[in-house]
């Protein structure tokens, strides 16, 4: 792909993770074509239907949610790294739920593959969890798979969004994941 062809999609790609976060993926693909700098036609050179547009969004946004995890565990200790991720993950979870009609509809009926968000997300959280067991700051027995499990539950069962209940509901499962004597790092609030 040409550079500029490149910034276009990546321009476009940027825009549309800001409206679908704002809104919805209902948003109109002119609006997002206009503030992209962009005409319709460049968008839909790249993105054919709405449903590809929401994709790569969501796409992008899930490789944000998962490099954060390194991100964090380079600044912070890996038990207060767990908990800062945990909110960025609640955050992700709450934008994305506008886009989760299409995505569906997408991956329903094959036009979209499906995706490995669930295999990305735990590996982000095992890579926290090993860390944090290597420190030991974190339990070195438990599956990444049930932590993500867990972290889902929580979104379930607080589905309006991040709010106190989540936090607290979050906190819990951090608490638990905490290794047995650990008092725990000075914590940086992330928030």
């Amino acid at each position: 792909m040409r550079a500029d062809a490149q910034r276009n999609r990546d321009t476009l790609v940027a825009v549309a993770r800001a409206a679908f976060t704002a809104a919805d993926d209902t948003v109109p693909l002119e609006g997002i074509a206009r503030d992209a700098g962009v005409g319709i036609g460049t968008l839909y050179r790249h993105f054919p239907t709405r449903e590809s547009l929401v994709e790569a969004a969501y796409a992008a946004e899930l490789d944000d949610v998962v490099a954060s995890a390194g991100d964090l565990l380079d600044r912070l200790a890996p038990d207060v790294a767990l908990r800062a991720w945990m909110d960025r993950y609640a955050e992700f979870v709450a934008t994305k739920r506008g886009m989760l009609d299409t995505l569906r509809a997408g991956w329903a009926s094959g036009r979209l593959a499906t995706p490995t968000t669930r295999e990305r997300i735990t590996g982000a959280i095992a890579t926290i969890l090993a860390a944090g067991a290597q420190a030991g700051s974190l339990r070195a027995d438990v599956d990444p798979d049930d932590v993500t499990a867990m972290m889902l539950g929580v979104f379930l069962s607080t589905a309006s969004g991040p709010s106190d209940q989540t936090r607290r509901l979050l906190d819990l499962v951090a608490d638990a994941l905490t290794a047995p004597g650990h008092a725990g790092s000075v914590a940086i609030d992330e928030r």
